[in-house]
Formats: structure tokens, sequence, C-alpha cells
């Protein structure tokens, strides 16, 4: 194979694993009839938490958003690589011709659209039950974009590392939540700015998110096949 069609081989078989990722997500309905309810609930309890106060509720709402995305996300990439441990999918692929940085592509790919729809609801959620709107649209919505790039490349390399462990379910919060710990205050930091109309101050949180993204989709482009050998 040529060098030039590498990369286009590398996307066709994400494509086929986000495929996969996203037939299996039809039939199972688990982001809609689980991870949902799961995040609106955290979002409720934190409002019951901080009601008598709506003063500190309203400017805590970018924290609180981000720590109901991580929270969710956890619970999504634990999903995603527990189902395919069991049902021996983890073997087939690593079995399959697929490129592996393609295979990491393409879970990153499927994680990240599954916290795009929790992300959408969890932002109707904090709308509604804490009473607050931003004003820097674009801030907020290239913010969302880079922190879930970022947030999804992470966890396709960290579930991966984890899936053949027998402690996965217990281990892979302890290896992901120190490493998302940018995402969540650069990304609180630029909602901050969005709802309180500092664009400029938000937008170099939204680069520090950028580059945790991009470092994160190159150590997993590199680094997926060895995980995937011994997972």
């Amino acid at each position: 194979m040529s060098e030039a069609a590498v990369p286009g081989s590398m996307l066709r078989d994400a494509a086929l694993v986000v495929g996969k990722d996203l037939r299996l997500e039809r039939r199972s309905r688990v982001t809609l009839s689980q991870l949902l309810p799961f995040a609106l609930l955290v979002l409720i309890l934190f409002a019951f938490a901080l009601d008598p106060d709506r003063r500190i509720l309203e400017q805590a709402t970018p924290g609180l958003f981000w720590l109901a995305v991580l929270f969710s996300m956890l619970l999504a990439i634990q999903r995603a690589f527990s189902v395919e441990t069991a049902d021996g999918v983890m073997d087939a692929l690593r079995l399959s011709d697929l490129d592996p940085a393609g295979i990491f592509l393409g879970k990153a790919a499927g994680i990240g659209l599954h916290l795009l729809v929790l992300e959408g609801a969890l932002f109707m959620g904090v709308t509604v039950l804490y009473g607050t709107t931003p004003s820097g649209w674009l801030l907020l919505i290239a913010t969302i974009l880079t922190a879930t790039a970022g947030l999804a490349a992470a966890g396709s390399l960290y579930g991966v590392l984890a899936a053949g462990l027998r402690v996965r379910d217990t281990l892979l919060p302890i290896l992901m939540l120190p490493v998302v710990a940018p995402v969540l205050i650069a990304g609180t930091e630029a909602f901050t700015a969005a709802y309180e109309r500092t664009s400029g101050e938000g937008w170099r949180w939204c680069a520090l998110l950028a580059a945790f993204a991009a470092l994160y989709l190159v150590i997993g482009i590199f680094a997926f096949e060895p995980l995937l050998e011994e997972s």
C-alpha cells in the first residue's frame, strides 16, 4: 500500500468502526434509556443541593455542566468497551485487517457522537433547571466540540487500556479523571466566559482544549495498536 493510500484506508476503517458502534447503539438504545436519564438526574441533584441560593446555582452552571458530562462519559466508555470485551469483539478487531489507528479514530468518533447527544441534552437541562442563557454562542459551540474531541480520544485510549483488566469498572475512573481534569477546568472557564460575555478570555481556554484534543489524538493513533494487543 502506498503512503498516500494509508490515510484513506485509516479513514475507511474508522468509518466501519463508527458504523458498527452506531448500529449497536440503535439496537440497544443505551444512550437514550440509561445515559441520558443518568445525566439529567445528576443535574437535578445539583439543583436540589444548591437551589436555596439561586445566585450560586447560576454561577456554578459551567462547572456543574462539565461535571455531569464527565460522570456520563465514564459510563459511556465503560459500556462501550465492556460490551465488546464480553462479546469477543475486541478479539475480532485484533484479528481483523483493520488499521489500529482507524479503529482508534472510529471508537473515538463513536464516543464523541454519544457525548454530543448527552451534552445537547445537558445544555437544555441547565438552561431550564438553572435559568441560565449564554451570550457567546460561538465560543460555547467551539468549547463543546474541542472538549468532546479530547474526551473521546482520551476515553478511547484509556478504555482499551482498562478493557483487559478484571477491575476495569473501578480502575477506569481512577485512570481517567486525573487525565481529563484539564478539560473540566478549561471547559468551565470557557463556559464562564461565554455566559459572562467575556469571550476574549474564553478563547484562550478553548485553545487549551484544542491542544489537549490534538495531543490525545496523536497519542492514540500511534499507541492504540500495542494497547489493543494487550487488552
